[in-house]
């Protein structure tokens, strides 16, 4: 069965590659994800939605590896703040269960941001709007088809003296 996000794709004619696994988790999607396809992790992305308001919701598109940060999201934006919405609120949005929710084919269109750790790569994999479903694309093609801000978002450690 073709997902929304893949529809997007399709209809959008952005080339796309499937990986496909068991999801036997309720948390963690996107390590679990990295491993059941033996990824590495920093190649895995996955799909946060953050809330500046209630009409501004943010899509934000970082390596499973990483802890995404609210201030340098919202600065990157030009936002005075972001939380993270609560999964109902995701669900409700996207239309995507969580541990599912792919950048593309959102019900609601967002502004979407992506890691600049992404541009490191050719190909990155996303959710493809199901649980179980990757999808491995390009991370230009990804900005194009989203108009997606890439910049560094992520909570980077202090340096101990």
């Amino acid at each position: 069965m073709i997902t929304p996000a893949q529809s997007f794709l399709n209809k959008q004619h952005i080339p796309y590659q499937t990986y496909e696994y068991d999801c036997t988790t309720r948390h963690d999607f996107g390590k679990f994800a990295a491993a059941a396809l033996g990824e590495q992790e920093a190649r895995v992305f996955k799909t946060i939605l953050l809330q500046a308001d209630s009409h501004t919701f943010v899509t934000c598109v970082v390596p499973v590896t990483g802890l995404i940060s609210l201030k340098n999201t919202a600065r990157l934006l030009k936002l005075k703040s972001l939380d993270l919405t609560t999964p109902e609120t995701a669900m409700r949005i996207t239309g995507y269960v969580i541990g599912g929710v792919s950048p593309f084919g959102q019900k609601r269109r967002t502004l979407t941001v992506l890691d600049a750790s992404a541009l490191n790569f050719s190909e990155i994999l996303v959710s493809g709007g199901r649980r179980g479903l990757s999808l491995g694309i390009a991370p230009q093609d990804l900005i194009k088809s989203l108009h997606a801000i890439t910049g560094d978002v992520l909570e980077h450690p202090h340096p101990t003296a």
